[in-house]
């Protein structure tokens, strides 16, 4: 398992702090040094993490001919992801490496395959001209650094805050102004919600994988594909209030069931 912690699952952290509170335009206005330690933290424990098993088979179902094995009537694939972690993208770069000297583009994983709905961890915007970069440093501003080693347990994360000014949080390199994490926010519009939902639309068959199926309008994207007659498989490892709406139901660790089901093995991936 990868085992970042989510923002609602029994092991995640902060939850003292009410974490969903916390992703929001709101909550960092009010204080951008809560906020940014908060992503800090996630953001190290996703730097620490490596793309499991059902990771990379998604990544490697991008590639034309290698879906074809597993769905021969396949028309095209898509990977529409909640998370911010960057392990979906991660999986189907190295993938993109491997395979970078496959003359045929059917036998290369296509890049442009993930949708990164919510945004990106390691994003750093400004908050006042629109500059952005990827940053993967850590830490990623020597005060968030030094915060983060005050920590001696990270179950403790979330009692312990430090209050950093907020000339060192992280700033635009462009106009030196206050910047935030690349992610979306609670009450933000998700990314790419046109193409998304045109390939909703056209789908006829939606694999959810571990989400609590709470989050909208992701949470409503089973109903429209089943609207128009398409089908509709859960893989999760806790149950949802909308699993009885599933066509196909299939409880357990995702990264394992789904090759399971799928008829992969973990060696091939």
């Amino acid at each position: 398992m990868t085992r970042i912690p989510t923002f609602r699952n029994g092991g995640g952290l902060w939850q003292s702090l009410e974490a969903t509170k916390l992703a929001t335009p709101e909550a960092f206005a009010a204080n951008p040094s809560l906020v940014w330690q908060f992503y800090h933290y996630r953001r190290i424990k996703a730097l620490a993490a490596q793309p499991n098993d059902a990771h990379k088979l998604l990544a490697k179902m991008s590639i034309p001919n290698y879906l074809k094995t597993i769905a021969p009537v396949a028309n095209s694939y898509h990977l529409v992801t909640q998370n911010v972690d960057r392990l979906s993208f991660n999986a189907l770069e190295t993938l993109s490496k491997d395979l970078d000297s496959k003359k045929s583009s059917a036998d290369r994983p296509r890049k442009d395959s993930v949708y990164q709905m919510h945004g990106r961890l390691f994003e750093v915007k400004c908050t006042s001209c629109g500059w952005f970069e990827e940053d993967l440093n850590n830490p990623l501003c020597p005060a968030l650094g030094e915060a983060d080693s005050k920590l001696q347990d990270y179950h403790d994360a979330g009692s312990k805050i430090s209050d950093i000014p907020e000339s060192e949080l992280p700033r635009c390199r462009q106009c030196n102004a206050l910047a935030r994490p690349g992610v979306v926010w609670f009450g933000e519009k998700p990314f790419y919600l046109d193409k998304i939902n045109s390939l909703v639309y056209k789908a006829d068959l939606c694999i959810i994988i571990g989400t609590s199926l709470t989050v909208y309008p992701a949470a409503s994207y089973m109903y429209r594909v089943q609207r128009h007659k398409g089908k509709v498989a859960i893989f999760n490892l806790d149950p949802t209030e909308k699993d009885h709406e599933a066509d196909f139901l299939f409880s357990g660790q995702c990264e394992v069931e789904l090759l399971r089901v799928l008829g992969v093995q973990s060696d091939s991936v």
